[in-house]
Parts: structure tokens; C-alpha cells; sequence
């Protein structure tokens, strides 16, 4: 528990944290503090000074304005002397003879005691209900919501005033509308919006509270505006969650060479707006300028690198490639190919790893060696690719097709490279180490599209926050987690903004339902409804993505690819398969033998543990499987049960012809 310190409060003794703002102390024991530019969701700027207490400390007495004001120890407060009062009076009396019109400025006055403010009026008193009364939240906000400075201030005195930096249009202005939202007086108002949404006030209301949240939260959680989704690569690494050499490892001791400081101190340029969306707070798409290529078609040249984002630099972890120079290397020339770094960067590490293992050699490389780590020829792999010529093309192909022809011209064997090959339904396994987490193991293999993440991300909340413990929590998160992220496909919206960022009472939620963060998930229900004027709540949310969940099954069902067979994951994603994968966490895979099931390891030959362990592992993933497709209305061996469909509304006859046949 946090250290307290005891202040006086208008002469009471009150409890308080060290360096908590002075305001939400006094707000939050009800005393009476009229404020004006003071608003919640920014940082605090002391400019109306109608909040002022007075403060003694040493012996000395002085005016402070209370927003700005910090607890400190032996301090006495006083907010309602007759300095404090008589202050507060006169600056109200003054606000009020300037916008007498103004609700905000005649309640604020009403509340300081002011009868008469005819002594401050003149030339400079505006009549207009909605005037501007100069607070600064506006230009806060646009700076510290979005990283604009939109909105300044101009003028002295009498003639000082709010404006744009180019006039009455900014081409900057993308709208966002997060100056309407902090204005106390309705001086700005939103007049156009060309998507013609439900309510726009609702839409308003909750992105502001969200971008408040990223602009406020973001720099103490995971730092996205400064290193964008390349900070997981650290957490990953700590938790030994990050696929190194082929998914054999969860760590590395080389890691630190790609951590997300290196890119954000060396490379990734600061301050600049979003890449992905100009107003977007969170800014996680970062860029890295003036970045000369050593190799390819444009080497020598200085470029634009977009990212990298931490699947990226994962996947050069799992070639076993820690150079931050690859990463934005290999990163330009898969943008600028069009190839997908998740799909390559996996199908290349398992390439390594067959060549380590003699499966293939220079001989099929095209003199390449292709061992962990090997950078250039990895790079030369790829431009192979982009040309249509040599081994580059075989590894276009991915790990499904590489792995038949290895056995049918090389006489690989089939069952190592079924093991080591890390791709599920022929797509390519995401960058994360899953071996622990039986949850991620199903989140990947039942994912209707292949082992992505948009669907089926559960490795942190599982293996980092230990948030679904048991066979229950587990089968309910893989119902839950890939119906939520198909319905940010659905709409079309960002995920970044749901769990990225999590607000600080998320924690008072019990652990299932703080996985899911609850007030987030809300948000977009509400954007939602803005939009459409259509309410959504979980169930309805769920309906949705439901429907198309199971049509997307049982289309996979009626190509031949949408059954428990589709669903089983290389062993190399459950565990161990080669003796240096087991010794490298012997200590682990020992103690689980023992306490899991009551097998002593020691003297035993490591093909035999990792047998044992396998066994065990293989059934844990079958059980959770099961319980996930009974939590999901499917049959035994995956298929949507007709009741299921009649429950969503989709029992078409058309669609139940396609599944009758395969009902338990």
C-alpha cells in the first residue's frame, strides 16, 4: 500500500498520498473549488486561477491555484479564508463583466458570491451566450489529445483570442472534434459530419474519453506513441513468450539488441503524427526516416521504413537475426514486395531450421546456407521471391508446400517436419511462443482463417496476467475473445484501442471479466449506437460476429478443411520436440513431470521425458479443444450443430444441407 502523509484541511487532518494533486483531494472530501480551465481529462494549467486555496507551510502563507498544486507533507490548506474567497470574487466579477451572457460564467459567479460585476464592463464585454472565455482547454486538448497544436492564441489583452494557425481553416484540421469537447461554452461547435451518424454527441462523448485515457495512460502502460507495437517485444522476451529459431525458444540472450528502446533512441522518428490515422492518440504506427538500404533494387538509396510492429521484429528473433538493421530492412522490402513479414519470417525459420537439421541443403538453397541468423541470405531469399527466380520462389510457396516437396524429392522425414513446421490450415503461425498456453494453442488452431492473431490472441492474458486458470475460463475465453476481435473485423475498427490501454479501475473487475476490459468494450458499443442508433450490448455483439463465424466454419467445412483434423496444431506449438528444446528448459519440463504426473525424470533419457511430457500435453490440448467446440454449439468434431444455427437465425436449408450429415 502506497505511503500516506497527513495535510490539514481547513483546519481538519486528512490523509493523503505524497505528490497527488491538491484539486481531487479537496474535490473528492466536497469542498466547494469553482474551476474554469480545469478539465479532467487534461493535464491541469492553472490559467483561470479561480481555484486558488491558500496554503501555509513554514510559516508562510501564500495563493495557489489548486489544480497545479501538488500534497506535500505538513502543508495546511485553507479553502474558503477571506484572501481565497475575496480572490475568487474578483476574478468571477471580471469573467463576468466580460461574458455576462455565458451559463458556465454566471453559475461559476453565482457560486463566488457576485452580485455586481457592472465595474468590468465595457468595450471588451461580448453578449453572446457561446463566447469564447479564453479557458485554454481547446489548445490543450489538440495537443495533447492528437499532438497538434491546431489551436493557438492571438492577440493581447482585449484582442486576444482563439484562432487557427492558417485562419478560419486549418489544413491540418482532421476534425476530430476534441476542441468541441472540452469547450465549456459551446463556442465550438461541430456543423458538418458527412457519415450523417445516429448522434454524434454520443460518438463524441466516448472517443474523447478514450483518447483521454491513451494521452494520459499510454506513457505509463505500454508506451505506443513513443515505440509502437514494438514494446512487446521486451515483455516477450521477460516472459519467454518470444519464438526464437523456429519457435524452439521463448528468449534469447541477443534479444536486447532489438528491444523497443533501441528502435525509439535510434531510429523511430518522435512527434509526428499517426501513420495509420492522422488524429489517432494512441500513434502507434511509427517510421523510421532516412533509412539507407544496403541491398535489393534500391540499395544505397535513403527511405521511409513503415514500423517496425513487434510481429516484425519477432519474426527476426525467430530467424535469429537481433540486428535492428535487418528489421527495418527486411520490414522496407516485404512493404515494398507486398509479402507478408509474419508468413515469411516463420516459413524462413523453419527453413533454418531444416537446414540445420540437414533436411535440405546448399544444394536445394542455391549455395545459400541458410542458418539462424543468416541475414543477407535471408534478405537475398526475399528479393529471390520478388524477381520469380531460385530458392525464393520455393519459399514463396510457405511451409505446407515446402514440407510435402521435401518429403516427396528429398525423403525428409515426414513426421519431423510436421512437428517443426509451424503452420495450421497452410497459413504461417503468428510470432508468439505458445507452449504454455493451451489457450493460445486452441486460439490458434481453431481460428477459422489459420493461426493469426486478430482472432485468437489470448498469450497474455493467459501466460502474463493469469487471467483464465482453468479448463472453463479457457473454453470461454476462446468463445468469447475470437467473436469480439471478428467484430472489430466487422466494423471495420482498430483494436488497439480496447486492451492496449487499460484503465486503472480495470483492476477492481474479477480477472475473467478484467481480461475483457468491460468499459472499453462499452465504448465501442456506443460508438456503435451513435452511428447506427442501434444498441449493442455482449449478446448482441456476440450474435453478430456468431453468424459469421459459423458461416465462415462451415464454408471451411464444405472445402474439406473445417473439422478437428484442421484444428490440431504442429506438437512444436505444445512443446518440446528436439533434446535442445528440453534441456534449454529442463528445469521446467522436469518439474512438470513430477508434479503433473508423478513421473521422477531423473536418469531418464530426454526422448523419453519429452515422450511422457508430449502425451500429456497432446491430451490437454484435446480436452480444452472439446470444451471450447461444446462452449461454441459444435459437435465433436467441429462442425456447427443445426440447433446452433437455429439459435443465430441463419438455419437456412442451403446451409443446414451442408452440415446434416455430420451431426453427433
Amino acid at each position: 500500500m502506497a505511503q500516506k502523509i497527513q495535510i490539514l484541511v481547513d483546519g481538519r487532518t486528512v490523509e493523503a498520498a505524497p505528490g497527488a494533486p491538491l484539486l481531487e483531494l479537496l474535490q473528492s472530501r466536497g469542498c466547494e473549488i469553482p474551476t474554469l480551465c480545469h478539465h479532467p481529462d487534461l493535464a491541469p494549467a492553472g490559467s483561470c486561477r479561480l481555484c486558488v486555496v491558500e496554503i501555509e507551510a513554514r510559516g508562510k502563507r501564500r495563493l495557489v491555484a489548486s489544480c497545479t498544486a501538488k500534497v506535500r507533507d505538513g502543508m495546511s490548506v485553507s479553502t474558503a479564508s477571506e484572501p481565497v474567497l475575496a480572490h475568487r470574487r474578483r476574478i468571477a466579477a471580471m469573467h463576468l463583466g466580460r461574458w455576462p451572457r455565458v451559463p458556465v460564467i454566471q453559475e461559476i459567479a453565482r457560486r463566488c458570491g457576485v452580485v455586481d460585476a457592472s465595474a468590468y464592463r465595457g468595450t471588451m464585454t461580448d453578449e453572446n451566450p457561446r463566447a469564447c472565455v479564453l479557458c485554454t482547454r481547446c489548445v490543450r486538448a489538440c495537443e495533447e489529445f492528437v499532438q497538434q497544436r491546431i489551436l493557438d492564441f492571438a492577440g493581447r489583452g482585449a484582442r486576444r483570442h482563439m484562432t487557427m494557425a492558417y485562419g478560419d481553416v486549418d489544413p491540418h484540421c482532421i476534425g476530430c472534434t476534441s476542441c468541441a469537447y472540452v469547450c465549456p461554452t459551446g463556442a465550438i461547435q461541430v456543423v458538418d459530419d458527412l457519415n450523417h451518424p445516429h448522434d454524434p454527441v454520443m460518438i463524441r462523448d466516448h472517443g474523447m474519453k478514450v483518447n483521454a485515457e491513451m494521452a494520459r495512460l499510454d506513457p505509463q502502460q505500454c508506451r505506443m506513441r513513443q515505440v509502437g507495437t514494438a514494446n512487446i517485444i521486451d515483455v516477450m522476451d521477460q516472459y519467454d513468450l518470444l519464438p526464437c529459431h523456429n519457435f524452439k525458444f521463448g528468449s534469447h540472450p541477443d534479444a536486447k539488441k532489438i528491444y523497443s528502446a533501441v528502435f525509439r533512441d535510434q531510429y523511430l522518428t518522435q512527434g509526428e503524427d499517426d501513420g495509420c490515422w492522422k488524429g489517432c492518440s494512441m500513434a502507434c504506427a511509427k517510421a523510421a526516416e532516412d533509412f539507407e538500404l544496403k541491398t535489393g533494387p534500391y540499395a544505397g538509396r535513403k527511405v521511409l521504413v513503415d514500423g517496425p510492429e513487434y510481429e516484425n521484429a519477432g519474426a527476426c528473433a525467430n530467424m535469429g537475426c537481433f540486428d535492428p538493421w535487418f528489421a527495418l530492412e527486411w520490414n522496407f522490402y516485404c512493404d515494398t514486395y507486398g509479402v507478408d513479414t509474419i508468413s515469411f519470417g516463420t516459413c524462413m525459420a523453419f527453413v533454418m531450421e531444416a537446414f540445420e537439421a540437414g533436411v535440405i541443403t546448399e544444394a536445394q538453397t542455391g549455395g545459400k546456407k541458410l542458418r539462424f541468423g543468416a541475414m543477407l541470405e535471408t534478405l537475398e531469399c526475399l528479393h529471390e521471391m520478388a524477381r520469380g527466380e531460385g530458392f525464393g520462389v520455393d519459399v514463396g510457396q510457405g511451409i505446407r508446400w515446402l514440407k510435402e516437396k521435401w518429403v516427396r524429392e528429398y525423403g525428409a522425414d515426414p513426421a519431423f517436419l510436421q512437428d517443426i513446421g509451424m503452420e495450421v490450415k497452410g497459413l504461417e503461425v503468428s510470432e508468439y511462443v505458445a507452449k504454455e498456453s493451451v489457450a493460445q494453442q486452441a486460439g490458434y488452431s481453431m481460428a477459422v482463417k489459420g493461426p493469426q492473431h486478430d482472432e485468437a490472441w489470448l498469450i497474455f492474458m493467459d501466460m502474463v496476467n493469469n487471467q483464465i486458470p482453468s479448463f472453463e475460463d479457457k473454453a470461454e475465453a476462446l468463445y468469447y475473445f475470437p467473436l469480439w476481435r471478428t467484430w472489430f473485423g466487422l466494423m471495420g475498427l482498430c483494436k488497439l484501442l480496447w486492451n492496449d490501454v487499460v484503465p486503472v479501475d480495470n483492476k477492481t473487475y474479477p480477472p475473467q471479466q478484467a481480461a475483457k476490459v468491460p468499459d472499453h468494450v462499452r465504448n465501442y458499443f456506443k460508438f456503435f449506437e451513435g452511428m447506427t442508433g442501434i444498441p449493442l450490448d455482449d449478446e448482441k455483439m456476440l450474435a453478430q460476429s456468431a453468424r459469421v463465424h459459423n458461416l465462415q466454419r462451415i464454408m471451411s467445412y464444405r472445402c474439406g478443411r473445417g473439422t478437428r483434423e484442421h484444428d490440431l496444431p504442429p506438437y512444436r506449438m505444445m512443446g518440446p520436440v528436439t533434446a535442445e528444446e528440453y534441456e534449454s528448459r529442463a528445469e521446467r519440463y522436469d518439474k512438470q513431470l513430477r508434479e503433473i504426473l508423478g513421473v521422477d525424470p531423473a536418469g531418464k533419457p530426454v526422448e523419453e521425458k519429452i515422450r511422457l511430457l508430449r502425451a500429456h500435453r497432446e491430451a490437454q490440448y484435446v480436452r480444452v479443444l472439446e470444451t471450447a467446440y461444446e462452449r461454441r454449439g459444435w459437435t465433436r468434431n467441429g462442425v456447427p450443430r443445426i440447433s446452433r444455427l437455429k439459435e443465430l437465425g441463419i438455419d437456412l436449408p442451403e446451409i443446414t444441407a451442408i452440415v446434416r450429415d455430420a451431426q453427433d
